[in-house]
């Protein structure tokens, strides 16, 4: 193997695939990088048996071959160098690297331990912007928490129909489903994808706009981007999915409501967060809202710390109300609505309660009210 390559495309490609090796005692190959040079194209692979990650870059290939290094200390090093062209060959079990008045030898170790990245039919992708597809993920993405009990909703769920990608989230205490358009699919498809996966995808494919596609096989998903100057891959991540059926969460959203506010966004975000210094170990921060006020009381007592009271300016439509919810839930579905307003739907004391930006009905965020005895 015998290759050049400029540092600054090397540098990037490393910082794409560290993102999910394994720190591994009883299998250190997964500490590893593989290397490989295949035609004009350099390829770098790392995995941690539940991820995968490949990455390409068009580069000058004089000897074709492959084989594994410790990625902690080529990155390290690679990361030193100056933007110049960075000539890397085998020479017996080492690498040699050459960069300007830079030279270093690295141990390799043999590719054929490397572990095999499962393989997804790259047939009839789903095309999507990889820019819009990570933004909507965002907001739901940190909704889901770990679940031993139920794994099926420690990840996020994908639905994928003719014109239309619905994605969900939930820990049992609230919900949230983004929807996004699609280009016209011929089939309906479903996915559980772990938490982690989703960030390594928010983390490796919002940084353009570009065009991303999608596959999906029984157990894996690969989601691949292209290079520029051809229509070859750039990045691919190849993840395991979440066996399980996802529940019916359609039924938790509520049809229909007692009480709707509609609230400026930021004012109603600031006093929620005000609220939540006095919330106290039950972290509940409570709401009163009357159609006669023109907005939503907001309090909070500790014993401890004092008490909070404020008032938050708007529009109330329907029945007068009193509820409570945990201010860390509350506050991460104001953050993730879009625009400067918010719709906030309540069902009485007991009812699940929706969050909605004013004007789109393409994101929903739903939230338990609290139980105080």
């Amino acid at each position: 193997m015998k290759l050049t390559i400029l540092q600054e495309n090397l540098k990037r490609g490393l910082n794409i695939v560290n993102r999910v090796t394994s720190k591994s005692l009883s299998l250190p190959i997964l500490n590893n990088l593989l290397i490989k040079t295949e035609k004009n194209f350099l390829n770098l692979v790392t995995t941690d048996l539940e991820i995968g990650i490949k990455w390409w870059s068009l580069a000058k290939i004089e000897e074709e071959g492959k084989t594994t290094v410790p990625i902690k200390i080529l990155s390290n090093f690679i990361s030193l160098l100056p933007n110049k062209p960075v000539e890397m060959f085998l020479d017996n079990s080492d690498l040699i690297i050459e960069c300007q008045n830079y030279k270093t030898k690295i141990k390799t170790f043999s590719a054929d331990d490397f572990p095999i990245i499962p393989k997804v039919s790259e047939e009839n992708p789903v095309i999507i912007n990889s820019l819009n597809f990570c933004q909507s993920l965002s907001q739901i993405a940190d909704i889901a928490q770990p679940s031993s009990a139920r794994p099926e909703i420690a990840g996020v769920y994908f639905l994928f129909q003719k014109k239309l990608l619905k994605m969900v989230a939930t820990d049992s205490f609230r919900l949230g489903e983004k929807k996004l358009a699609l280009e016209s699919l011929d089939r309906e498809e479903s996915a559980i994808l772990p938490q982690k996966t989703i960030r390594e995808i928010i983390n490796i494919f919002s940084g353009k706009e570009e065009e991303l596609q999608i596959f999906l096989s029984p157990s894996q998903i690969l989601l691949s981007s292209f290079m520029s100057e051809t229509d070859h891959p750039e990045v691919q991540l190849i993840s395991r999915t979440i066996e399980g059926e996802y529940p019916n969460y359609e039924t938790i959203i509520p049809k229909e409501h007692k009480t709707a506010l509609l609230l400026e966004k930021n004012d109603f975000l600031n006093q929620v967060k005000a609220a939540s210094l006095f919330s106290g170990k039950i972290s509940e921060v409570k709401l009163r809202a009357d159609p006669k006020k023109e907005g939503v009381e907001i309090l909070s007592q500790s014993p401890e710390l004092g008490e909070y009271r404020s008032f938050s300016p708007g529009k109330v439509k329907g029945e007068k109300v009193e509820v409570s919810f945990n201010h860390r839930f509350l506050i991460d579905g104001i953050l993730n609505i879009k625009g400067d307003n918010l719709n906030f739907e309540i069902n009485g004391a007991d009812g699940p309660a929706a969050l909605k930006p004013t004007g789109d009905q393409n994101f929903i965020y739903i939230v338990m009210p609290m139980k105080i005895d």
